[in-house]
C-alpha cells in the first residue's frame, strides 16, 4: 500500500465525492463539464454521469472507489487520442492535471505524471542529452502509448517504449494505489504495458532515457498521379527497407488530398507518396543509406541531421482534434501485387471521397527480440504496420467505414490477422477483434489477470478483456 494519502468516506452521491477530492467534481451542464469529456478523436463522444479532474492519485483512487460503490464503469482519459467507447454513464477520471515531470540526468531516467505529453517529456530530456522513446506525435499522451506499448519512431532499433519502463504508479479496482514494477506485483507490471486500461488507471511511470542528442531523419515527396509512377515507388521502397540495418526505421504513406482551400497549394488535389526515416547512427552513414530513395526523385526531401528534440516534426501528425476514422491491420511481405493494390487507391481517377491516408510502418529488428522486461505487447514477427486515417465528419463515417473496408479486403493475402495493441481504434472493440491483438497464450494470461484484478469490469470503457471464468 501506498503512503499517500487515500481519502476515502461515504462515496455513495455526487456531493460526497466532491467533498473528498482536491481536484474537480464536474456533472453535465456544469462549466468545463464538455471541455474535459472532449479529446483529440471527435468520433467517439463521451457523456459519463460524472467527470473527476483528478489533482493527485488519491483523488485517483477516491473516484475509482466511488465507480465501485455507486456500480458505474470507470473510464479514463488524458488527451484522448485513444477513445474506443463511449463512456455513457461512467466516471469519467481525467488525468490532465497529474503534471509530474522530473528528469534524473546521472541514472537517466524520468519520472512522468499521466497528464503529460511526450512533447513535454522530448523537451524536459534534451538539455541532458537524453531521449525518451517516443512515436509520431509529440501531442499524445505518455500513458496511453506505453499501456498500450508503445511503437517509437526508433522501434526497430530499440524495440516499444514499454520495453524501458521501470515502474509504474497503477490505482487498481480496489482502491489502491500499487507500484509495480519487475520486482513488485510483476504479473501486474506484465499486463499493465500492452494490457490497455484493463487492470487500473496509471498516474505516473518511471521510464528510462536514452543517450540521444540527434538521428538522421526527415521526409521524402513522390508525385501520385500517375499509378505505374506510385506503383513503382512504393516497390523501390520496400525492396530498400528489406535491405537496411536496424538501425534504420522508416514508413511509407500515400494520400490523396481534396482540393481544399485549407491546404497548402502544392498539396490541393493531388496524391502523394511520403517517405519517412529515422536513422540512428552516424550521420554520413544515414545519408548513404537514403541514396537509393533520392535517386527515384523526389519532389521535396528533408531528411538530414536533425535534433532529438525535433523528432516529432517529421512526420507532422494533426495538432487538433480530429473526426476520422482509424484501422490498423499487421501485415507479411509485400510483394509487387500489393504495391500495385496500394497504389490504385491514390489514383486521381478515383474522384469520390474519402481521401485516405495509408501508411505502412516497417517492423522487425529489436521488435523481433525478447525485451529484457516482459510485456504484453508484440507484432508476432510482422513486417509492416499497416495503419489508416479516413476523415469522417458528420454524415460521412459510414463511406469511411467502407473505404477502410476495402483497403482490408484488397490486402487479405498480406493481412496476418493480428492487431497491434496499441493500434486498436473505436472500430476494434469488438470482443472478437479486441481477441487479435494478442496470442492466444498471452490472451489467456490477461484474462487469468482481469479476473484477479477487476473481476466485475469496472474498467470496461476500453478495449476490453473479459476476467476468466472462476
Amino acid at each position: 500500500m501506498s503512503d499517500i494519502e487515500l481519502r476515502t468516506g461515504p462515496t455513495h452521491d455526487v456531493a460526497a465525492l466532491a467533498a473528498l477530492i482536491r481536484g474537480r467534481t464536474l456533472l453535465p451542464g456544469d462549466d468545463g463539464f464538455a471541455d474535459a469529456c472532449s479529446g483529440w478523436l471527435l468520433t467517439v463522444e463521451h457523456r459519463p454521469a460524472v467527470v473527476v479532474v483528478a489533482a493527485d492519485a488519491g483523488d485517483v483512487a477516491t473516484a475509482v472507489t466511488y465507480a465501485a460503490r455507486t456500480g458505474r464503469a470507470v473510464a479514463v482519459q488524458s488527451t484522448g487520442h485513444g477513445k474506443s467507447l463511449p463512456a455513457d454513464g461512467a466516471v469519467l477520471i481525467a488525468t490532465g492535471e497529474l503534471r509530474e515531470l522530473s528528469v534524473d540526468p546521472d541514472a537517466a531516467t524520468a519520472r512522468i505524471g499521466a497528464g503529460l505529453r511526450w512533447g513535454e517529456v522530448v523537451a524536459a530530456a534534451a538539455p541532458h542529452g537524453l531521449a525518451p522513446l517516443c512515436g509520431s506525435s509529440a501531442e499524445v499522451g505518455v500513458m496511453g502509448f506505453l499501456t498500450g506499448g508503445g511503437l517509437p519512431l526508433a522501434a526497430r532499433t530499440y524495440g516499444f517504449a514499454a520495453d524501458r519502463v521501470r515502474s509504474l504508479d497503477v490505482v487498481t479496482a480496489d482502491g489502491r494505489l500499487r507500484i509495480v514494477s519487475p520486482g513488485a506485483e510483476p504479473d501486474l507490471f506484465w499486463a499493465v504495458r500492452g494490457g490497455k486500461g484493463n487492470f487500473g488507471v496509471v498516474v505516473a511511470a518511471e521510464i528510462e532515457l536514452l543517450p540521444l542528442r540527434t538521428v538522421h531523419g526527415g521526409e521524402l515527396y513522390y508525385p501520385g498521379e500517375d499509378p505505374g509512377h506510385t506503383a513503382h515507388v512504393l516497390r523501390s521502397y520496400l525492396a530498400w527497407a528489406r535491405e537496411q540495418p536496424e538501425e534504420m526505421s522508416s514508413s511509407v504513406t500515400l494520400v490523396r488530398f481534396p482540393d481544399a482551400p485549407q491546404l497548402p497549394p502544392e498539396f490541393r488535389g493531388r496524391s502523394m507518396v511520403q517517405v519517412r526515416t529515422v536513422y540512428v547512427g552516424d550521420e554520413e552513414q544515414g545519408a548513404r543509406l537514403v541514396r537509393p530513395l533520392r535517386a527515384l526523385g523526389p519532389e521535396k526531401d528533408t531528411c538530414a541531421a536533425m535534433p532529438y528534440s525535433r523528432i516529432t516534426e517529421i512526420y507532422q501528425d494533426p495538432r487538433h482534434p480530429v473526426a476520422a476514422h482509424l484501422r490498423s491491420a499487421l501485415l507479411r511481405e509485400l510483394d509487387d501485387d500489393a504495391a500495385a493494390e496500394l497504389a490504385s487507391f491514390i489514383d486521381p481517377a478515383r474522384t469520390e471521397g474519402p481521401f485516405p491516408g495509408i501508411q505502412l510502418r516497417h517492423l522487425g529488428g529489436a521488435l523481433d527480440r525478447p525485451p529484457a522486461r516482459p510485456h504484453a505487447a508484440g507484432t508476432r514477427g510482422a513486417a509492416f504496420l499497416l495503419w489508416m486515417r479516413l476523415p469522417a465528419p458528420p454524415g460521412r463515417a459510414e463511406a469511411a467505414r467502407a473505404a477502410a473496408d476495402e483497403v482490408l479486403d484488397r490486402l487479405r493475402r498480406w493481412d496476418t490477422g493480428a492487431l497491434l495493441p496499441g493500434f486498436l481504434f473505436d472500430h476494434d472493440a469488438a470482443p472478437d477483434r479486441v481477441r487479435r491483438a494478442w496470442s492466444e497464450a498471452d490472451h489467456r494470461r490477461l484474462s487469468a489477470l482481469k479476473a484477479r484484478y477487476d473481476p466485475d469490469r469496472l474498467f470496461r470503457v476500453n478495449h476490453n478483456i473479459a476476467p476468466a471464468a472462476p
